[in-house]
């Protein structure tokens, strides 16, 4: 069995040394330009197309990220980027869900806990106690129900706030309410306080998070996006948190990574940053998730994880 691996920023030989102690039977390389050597499975994160143009021989590929947008996007330039019926596969959880939740519940009390107006506060020198927020009146609406979008609900019922979340297809996850299409969307944004975005990066997505999505969330409402930065129309979310629509805002993710220093994001008082670390892959975690499902490919059984091209996620 032969492996080749690519990815731009990762230990290329602690990767290899893990995989080897996980597939002991496999070959395992990095891949190099003008490699066009036999592969069966091929592990990248945007991968160059020569890597995988025609290769025909491939069983699977895997993206080294619970994300694929990066190689669907090249797909619609180069489709034969992936080989004819190769199933692409992502990393559901690998340690990623718990970050998620982490993040979410740590950015959701400190709004609910109003530390965000109390740290206002501190810079007038100001002692105010405020009244408290009540967590019936703190719905929290999770746009996309993937396997990250059903832990973080998961955690934040644990702190008895109303959850509900929105999708293509209805969920029935305990004690969250489920909207499911496009003609349930506005219902699913009634009353939402506290909005967490978690969606694929689809053309449907592109661009959801716009003005008219925010005028109809519940008055002082917080955006938390944790998914993509194609997600948001920055202008939008600035012009509603301007003119009050919207309290404030925790971003993770951005159209064009690094921020450019020229955003008006990163001075915007009521808008906090973190540079796309809300869940990182874990390498041990991917390498077990990846030797387990290439084992089980390997004897025929069903896997988990695997991409719908069509749909993108």
């Amino acid at each position: 069995m032969d492996i080749i691996f690519y990815h731009p920023t990762f230990d290329n030989a602690y990767w290899l040394t893990h995989l080897q102690q996980h597939l002991p039977e496999a070959r395992v390389r990095v891949w190099q330009p003008g490699d066009n050597q036999p592969a069966d499975y091929a592990l990248v994160w945007h991968p160059p197309v020569e890597m995988l143009a025609g290769r025909q021989s491939l069983k699977a590929v895997f993206a080294l990220g619970a994300g694929v947008d990066a190689i669907l996007s090249r797909l619609k330039t180069h489709p034969d980027l992936l080989p004819q019926g190769v199933p692409l596969y992502r990393l559901e959880d690998t340690g990623m869900a718990r970050q998620m939740q982490e993040y979410a519940v740590s950015q959701v009390l400190h709004w609910f806990r109003r530390f965000d107006d109390y740290q206002a506060q501190k810079q007038q020198a100001q002692w105010q106690p405020l009244d408290e927020y009540q967590p019936d009146q703190f719905t929290i609406g999770i746009l996309g129900a993937g396997v990250l979008g059903s832990k973080v609900a998961e955690s934040l019922r644990a702190w008895g706030f109303p959850v509900c979340c929105w999708s293509r297809s209805r969920k029935a996850w305990p004690e969250v309410q489920s909207f499911a299409g496009q003609h349930e969307l506005d219902a699913f944004l009634h009353g939402t306080r506290v909005l967490i975005n978690l969606l694929p990066n689809t053309p449907e997505t592109e661009n959801i998070i716009n003005r008219a999505l925010l005028d109809k969330l519940a008055d002082g409402a917080y955006l938390l996006n944790l998914a993509r930065g194609v997600h948001v129309v920055e202008q939008d979310l600035l012009d509603a948190l301007n003119e009050g629509t919207l309290k404030a805002a925790m971003l993770d993710v951005f159209r064009q990574e690094p921020l450019p220093q020229e955003s008006d994001l990163w001075r915007h008082p009521r808008v906090a940053i973190t540079p796309h670390v809300a869940a990182v892959t874990r390498p041990l975690e991917a390498i077990r998730y990846i030797a387990e499902t290439i084992n089980a490919l390997e004897r025929g059984e069903a896997t988990r994880g695997q991409v719908d091209l069509a749909r993108g996620y």
